[in-house]
């Protein structure tokens, strides 16, 4: 998959309804530069304010993929999202009109087309790639939902989907590489059951939905009686259906049609990684909430890796953020439990700080005395209270709130920690702090080697 970054040659200029707002709104691709990934902007809105296509913005996937950032909404955005995907499109800036993205006829085949007619353009720099190592899965076991993605040369999906419907039947699909996915799956529509129809337009949902944008299966007998009332609510003069099948009789583009657009769908809602991806895709009644809290898992991952590539440098002639004082007005250990001798870098994502191994730390009486070495779980709670340092920054008054952890998890020890080792930690934020709680990940390192590391959560909370 090694190739170069791309964009779309010239802009591509598309109109249509939203499917579930009903507005009419314009939606234009442009050229974007390299490293730009894909950014929407809401061009009708004071500002013109840019919302970027990443899985930790997504903040609803009940019908649909929306996406938030600083209040502003994009709604439905897979179909588009799968398209740039499916064509190896790594950057684009998508200018929108209005509050959701058009439906056309309800796949992506209209903006494949609209695409491919533009043309690319071929950036200097090369494509983000995540090449997946080990199995990945995300899990809904009441809802009998999995996806998970093993090791593979390329990216392809396997999809399989049960709706306990005569018409649909178990139906499998498969996307055998992203290079079949103009012809396999961009022609796909998006599909819904007769029953859930008028729950969703009660919802104030499905507002542009027509016949011409949605497949509608019918899976028991109707009455002529509902079919009229069906055609009010699309507002067409007839609506006709075989005893079970497809709303007036609509000519399916594939016999597991709805199948195969569930893997457009993943291949839009995974796109929100960012990155391209090679792996192998295994998912069973897969939807926008599995998708996109998976994508949210593999950003995490992606992080996490990048990570690991940077390690601190520590110089101790330099002087230091914060010194032993300082940090003792900011945190409530003292000796012997204070683990952090300076913190030497801070940001508003990530801290670095210094502990000094001495052979007078009182531990090393009893572990053991013929041969000393660090406490694992003082390495991590050293490395917690590093990262207390960090997250007690983000309140303007430190010193009233104490940091308590939650939960540390996947924690790894890679070597031993000895007296005379000057142990550096680094800490980053994983998410965003969200009412109080915070999700980081750090390391500790010795002479550049990595010697620990691990997933911490903790809560500030306001000393009583």
């Amino acid at each position: 998959m090694l190739r170069k970054q791309r964009t779309i040659a010239e802009p591509v200029t598309i109109s249509g309804k939203g499917l579930h707002t009903g507005l009419v709104v314009t939606l234009s691709i442009n050229p974007a530069p390299q490293d730009h990934g894909y950014i929407f902007q809401r061009t009708d809105l004071e500002g013109q304010p840019l919302i970027r296509a990443i899985a930790e913005n997504v903040v609803d996937t009940s019908r649909g993929t929306t996406i938030e950032e600083q209040g502003v909404r994009v709604c439905t955005i897979e179909h588009v999202m799968a398209s740039l995907s499916g064509l190896q499109i790594d950057n684009a800036l998508i200018k929108v009109t209005g509050p959701e993205v058009p439906i056309l006829d309800g796949s992506a085949r209209l903006y494949v087309e609209a695409i491919r007619k533009a043309g690319f353009v071929e950036q200097d720099a090369l494509c983000k790639v995540y090449t997946v190592k080990d199995r990945i899965v995300y899990s809904e076991p009441e809802r009998g939902v999995e996806i998970a993605i093993y090791p593979n040369d390329r990216l392809s999906i396997d999809v399989m989907v049960d709706y306990n419907s005569q018409v649909l039947g178990n139906q499998y699909a498969l996307l055998h590489d992203i290079d079949d996915f103009t012809k396999e799956i961009a022609p796909c529509r998006t599909f819904v059951f007769l029953h859930e129809v008028e729950t969703l337009f009660k919802h104030n949902l499905i507002k542009g939905g027509d016949l011409d944008n949605a497949i509608v299966i019918v899976d028991r007998k109707v009455e002529q009686s509902e079919l009229d009332r069906l055609a009010d609510v699309f507002n067409i003069p007839k609506v006709e259906c075989k005893p079970e099948g497809v709303l007036n009789n609509l000519e399916l583009r594939f016999p597991n049609e709805p199948a195969r657009h569930k893997v457009l769908d993943l291949v839009g809602d995974l796109a929100l990684t960012g990155m391209s991806l090679c792996g192998r895709v295994v998912a069973t009644r897969p939807g926008h909430r599995a998708n996109t809290e998976l994508a949210k898992i593999l950003r995490q991952m992606i992080h996490k890796e990048s990570l690991k590539a940077e390690v601190p440098q520590y110089d101790p002639n330099q002087t230091p953020v914060y010194d032993i004082n300082q940090i003792k007005a900011m945190l409530p250990h003292r000796p012997p439990f204070l683990l952090i001798d300076k913190i030497i870098q801070k940001d508003e994502r990530q801290v670095v700080g210094v502990k000094n191994v001495t052979m007078n730390e009182p531990f090393f009486v009893g572990h053991f005395p013929d041969e000393p070495v660090m406490p694992g779980v003082l390495q991590i709670e050293a490395m917690a209270q590093c990262g207390g340092i960090l997250v007690l920054s983000t309140v303007p008054d430190p010193e009233n709130y104490v940091t308590y952890f939650l939960k540390i998890d996947k924690v790894k020890f890679k070597r031993k920690v000895i007296p005379g080792d000057t142990l550096i930690f680094k800490l980053e934020l994983i998410g965003e702090v969200r009412r109080g709680i915070v999700v980081m990940f750090g390391q500790g390192f010795v002479a550049g080697n990595l010697v620990c590391e691990g997933e911490l959560m903790a809560q500030i909370v306001k000393n009583k």
